[in-house]
Order: structure tokens, then C-alpha cells, then sequence
């Protein structure tokens, strides 16, 4: 990754000119020598940025009580991935932060370009053609493909894993109770859908899909897709924006909307939101497409500009009557995931994924040859599993807290015995684990040291 420094030669220059001085080291000479850095950092040679910015925190840990810090192992929707010093110094600018909605484009170009270069990212994440400015969260995105998928099919029954992540399937239940849907649960069968289960129905709208699973388990789109044929409905994939370093599109893969949740591209875990719902669809479906959209065009003098476009699909506009009730979007984090991905492009989102997913393999590896613990299911993963305890889940992780650690999610705090996404009578017991880029496997070994005793 390149250097970035917030300013300029000119600008030092210009602080400089101003103070009187004629260099740095003569505005540091206050500094006593005692104190200040002579030989260099002692740093081993090619290290990553979050690695050395791992040791630094070392060092900051060392004016802090002790227990004051968790090393976070938690994930099941959010995750504790690296945010570089750069996409908190730019998403921080006053232009976007106090930015407002882009209704007159001749005072919001910057603003209006920013959401839509995130918008091509987006799609190209997607593998779609289309993607809007983002929504409120991942929960609200599958809501409104689902509102996509009845629409364009006239139907109402929608095929939904329950792999897709509790909180979302109980946001799209609660909805359809006002549409009228009808939202049929597919059980996991050893942690992956089991489609061959549905039975004999209403035709179907849409075939909902998540990959990964909140389980953290990988699934076979083909076959969701070859559901969706056979039943001429649309196919809508919840997907994972991180996965999408390593792993297919979902829109090459026969996906007609994807949805997804964007916390993980630079907004820091914060109590549950702000968060940002990520949309993206075929062209088939683009005037049903919710929410903003920003459109390329040109001014009268043939100069390229960014407007807000297709207006007339949101409730403002049309009322009741609209295919959208959405009318606004989560700028802020819209913009910030945009220079998140700008910072590290294609290869630095691969490295992202496959570091996670190492770490992730290791600290499975590490858990799974405990005495009192075994894995929830034998599907393959990516950078999330689940492992089941002999101890309750609760008494596990309250443990695990007491060593520093946040050691997973309990899965019964988000989906009961009835779920149909966990085995028979191991909610209570079954604990996802997540790992992220950003841990270390000091912290791994240590965390599964404090595991194997908090399990028993």
C-alpha cells in the first residue's frame, strides 16, 4: 500500500514560513532528546500496515488498566476489520460528514460523484449491472428485494434460507405482515440449505439465499439457482462484501438482486449502526430498483455530471403508487466503504479475505481438538464457524470476557431451538466465532488456551 501522509511539501512550507522556522526539526526542538526517536523504529522489514499499527497498540496498551481492551473474536453481521488511518482521515471531511441530500446537483457534484463511484463498486462486487446508494442496513436491503421480486412476479411466496441471518429474516416477517408475503423458512441441513425439504406450494417469487450463512458456512448458489428456474422466480443472494475478494460474484453465478450488509468496508463497530445496506440487480429490474440512484450524464456545455436519477419509483414522488418507500441513503458510510475499496483495490480486498480466512482455519484447528468442544457442522467456511460446548454458550463466553476476550456470539441470542438453522437441542450451546484480518496468532493461540478452559 502507498504512503499517505495528510500534508503537502507546500503546505508544511507555507506552516513553516508562517512560524518563522526553516525546517521540522526546528519546530521540534523543544522536544528533549531524551524522548525522542534516534535509531529508527524497531519494526521487522515488509510488515503490513495493520500489523505495525498491532505493535503500536502494544505499546498504547501499556498506559491502560488491564482488562480495559477485548480482543474481539465476535462477528455473526459485524466484524472488527482493520479501518486504515487514511479512510477515517477522509470519510471525516466536513464535505461529506455535514453533507445533505444531493436534490440540487449543481451544489452537490462532489458529493453526487462520491456515491457514485460507490455505486460501481458495488456492482462490480456484485457481479450486477446495477447498484443504488446504498440503503439502511443489510436487514432493509433484503426487505426491498423481496418487495422487487413479488413485484416483478405477481406472486408473494418467497423461498428464504434460514441461513440468512436471523435478524434479517425477522425484519422481512415483521414487513410482510403489513405486504401480505409469504415467508417460507428453508432449514440448514449440516449447515448448508436444504432445499430438497420445501414443499408443494403457491408458485414462488423469490429464492433468498446468504454466502456465506450466518453459521459462516458456504453454499451452493448453483442449486439455488436451479430452484429459482424451476420456479420462474428471481434469485436474491445476501451476500458478503468481504467474501467477494475470494469468492465468486454472485451475479455471475445466475443472482438476479444482491443485498448485502457494508459495515465491514471502514464504519467501526458502534452499538449496532449506523450501518449500510448494499443493493445491486439486473437491469431487468432497475425501475424497481429502491431507493437512490445516481446517473451519469452531462451539463449544457458537454461537461460530464451526476445527477440524482429514476425519482419517480420513490414515495416522495408517486406516493402510494411507488415501487419504493425509500427516499434516502446512508451517504456517510456509502462514501466511506467507497474509499475503503479505493485503498485496497482488488488485491488488498483479496488480502482482507484470505487472511481472514486463514486466521479463521487456524483458530478452528486450534478449537476443534478441545476437550468439551466440537464443530456445529462439517461445511466448509470462510472467515466464521460455529462450535458447539459441552458448557452453555453464555457461561463460555462470560468466561472468555473475564480472560479479554469477546469470544462469539451465542447463537441462541439470535435464533432459538425452533430456528431451523441449528441442530436439535444445541442453541443453547453453540457459540460463532469470527476472525478478521486483524488478528494476530499470539491472539489466536491465546484466545484458544482461554477457550479450552472456559469450555469445560
Amino acid at each position: 500500500m502507498a504512503d499517505y501522509l495528510p500534508h503537502t511539501d507546500a503546505e508544511i512550507a507555507e506552516m513553516l514560513g508562517f512560524l518563522g522556522l526553516d525546517s521540522l526539526d526546528a519546530l521540534f526542538a523543544t522536544v528533549p532528546a531524551a524522548v525522542r526517536l534516534a535509531g529508527g523504529l524497531d519494526l521487522d522489514a515488509g510488515l503490513t500496515e495493520p500489523d505495525v499499527l498491532f505493535e503500536f497498540t502494544q505499546l498504547v496498551e501499556r498506559n491502560r488498566a488491564v482488562g480495559a481492551g477485548f480482543v474481539c473474536f465476535a462477528g455473526a453481521g459485524a466484524y472488527d476489520h482493520e479501518i486504515p488511518p487514511v479512510v477515517r482521515a477522509l470519510s471525516s471531511r466536513s464535505e461529506f460528514v455535514t453533507a445533505y441530500t444531493p436534490y440540487q446537483p449543481e451544489v452537490a457534484q462532489g458529493v453526487l460523484q462520491a456515491i457514485f463511484e460507490f455505486q460501481t463498486m458495488v456492482a462490480r462486487l456484485s457481479g450486477l449491472p446495477i447498484a443504488n446508494a446504498s440503503l439502511y442496513d443489510g436487514a432493509a436491503s433484503l426487505v426491498e428485494a423481496l418487495n422487487v421480486a413479488t413485484g416483478a412476479t405477481g406472486r408473494q411466496r418467497v423461498l428464504v434460507s434460514s441461513g440468512v441471518h436471523p435478524h434479517w429474516r425477522g425484519a422481512a416477517t415483521t414487513f410482510a405482515r403489513g405486504t401480505g408475503h409469504a415467508v417460507e423458512v428453508v432449514p440448514l441441513l449440516d449447515g448448508q440449505t436444504d432445499w430438497g425439504s420445501i414443499a408443494a406450494g403457491e408458485p414462488v417469487a423469490a429464492v433468498v439465499l446468504a454466502q456465506p450463512n450466518w453459521l459462516g458456512c458456504l453454499e451452493e448458489v448453483a442449486h439455488a439457482r436451479a430452484l429459482a428456474d424451476a420456479h420462474g422466480a428471481l434469485l436474491i443472494v445476501c451476500s458478503d462484501p468481504v467474501a467477494a475478494g475470494v469468492l465468486h460474484a454472485p451475479g455471475s453465478q445466475g443472482a438476479d438482486i444482491v443485498v448485502g450488509e457494508g459495515q465491514a468496508l471502514g464504519t467501526r463497530l458502534g452499538f449496532g449502526g449506523p450501518y449500510l445496506g448494499l443493493f445491486s440487480c439486473s437491469r431487468d429490474q432497475v425501475r424497481r430498483l429502491p431507493g437512490r440512484l445516481v446517473g451519469e450524464t452531462v451539463d449544457i456545455e458537454g461537461t460530464r455530471a451526476y445527477v440524482t436519477t429514476l425519482r419517480a419509483r420513490e414515495q416522495d414522488i408517486r406516493r402510494e403508487k411507488a415501487t419504493s418507500n425509500v427516499c434516502t441513503n446512508q451517504t456517510l458510510m456509502a462514501v466511506t466503504a467507497a474509499i475503503q475499496l479505493s485503498w485496497l483495490g482488488p488485491k488488498g480486498l483479496a488480502e482482507v479475505a484470505t487472511r481472514s480466512a486463514q486466521g479463521a482455519h487456524f483458530c478452528f484447528s486450534q478449537l476443534a481438538v478441545l476437550q468439551g468442544v466440537r464443530p456445529a457442522t462439517s461445511a466448509p467456511f470462510l472467515r466464521e464457524f460455529a462450535v458447539v460446548t459441552d458448557a452453555a454458550a453464555d457461561t463460555v463466553l462470560a468466561r472468555l470476557a473475564d480472560e479479554g476476550f469477546l469470544g462469539g456470539v451465542a447463537a441462541a441470542s439470535m435464533a432459538g431451538e425452533e430456528d431451523g438453522s441449528l441442530s436439535a437441542g444445541t442453541a443453547s450451546n453453540t457459540i460463532v466465532i469470527a476472525v478478521t484480518e486483524r488478528r494476530t496468532r499470539a491472539e489466536i493461540e491465546a484466545f484458544a488456551t482461554a477457550f479450552g478452559k472456559a469450555a469445560r
